[in-house]
């Protein structure tokens, strides 16, 4: 019974499908003085939520980057070969952050100590990877992890990467939390991210 009930949670608490309503995913919106950013973090619903309280972001799109296959679905990406990683495109105010401390915020908003995915989402779509989009990025990005790198005592294994393209995921994952707070919070808790977040970064933990 005890087991049974853990694989329900397991379940429950996975970053995928839920026959959730599609409708009202909104359009990402475009400024000409915004900048992007591209990040893979785990499941996109939490990266995609944490990445928008950031001051600055001014929105941020689910989708997929870093494999060979070219506009995959989530089935495909999640049952493996496509080489791609759930990430989030992130679009920004320069005025209002850096490049580099956004790639500092999105550090505490994962565990970058662990390379086999984040959390309860396990496997090679979840793994974690800062892919920089031209050689100043490439810069900033490799300064905030080797800070991460410093302050987690060597153990930070998520890369920064080149630039990747980046292939929009289904409208019904664009903005999950924000469309179905109670299914988000329940998988968000039942995954237990707050709580590793805060074993691994303490008061510097990004838990939104």
């Amino acid at each position: 019974m005890a087991r049974r009930f853990l694989l329900a949670a397991v379940l429950l608490a996975a970053c995928g499908p839920s026959g959730a309503d599609p409708a009202g995913a909104r359009q990402v919106p475009r400024h000409a003085y915004a900048r992007s950013a591209l990040f893979a973090g785990g499941c996109f619903w939490s990266a995609e939520r944490d990445m928008e309280a950031v001051p600055g972001v001014i929105a941020a799109e689910s989708g997929f980057a870093g494999g060979r296959v070219a506009n995959p679905t989530y089935e495909q990406v999640v049952r493996g070969g496509t080489g791609h990683l759930e990430a989030v495109q992130v679009t920004y105010d320069p005025a209002r952050i850096t490049y580099r401390d956004l790639a500092r915020r999105f550090l505490r908003t994962i565990d970058p100590t662990d390379g086999g995915g984040q959390f309860c989402d396990r496997g090679e779509s979840y793994r974690t990877a800062i892919f920089a989009l031209d050689p100043a990025q490439r810069r900033d990005a490799g300064a905030a992890r080797a800070e991460a790198n410093r302050i987690l005592r060597g153990r930070v294994v998520t890369p920064v990467l080149g630039p990747a393209r980046f292939y929009p995921a289904e409208a019904y994952h664009q903005d999950y939390a924000r469309r179905n707070p109670g299914h988000y919070r329940r998988y968000r808790t039942g995954c237990g991210k707050d709580a590793r977040l805060r074993a691994v970064w303490g008061r510097a933990a990004a838990a939104h």
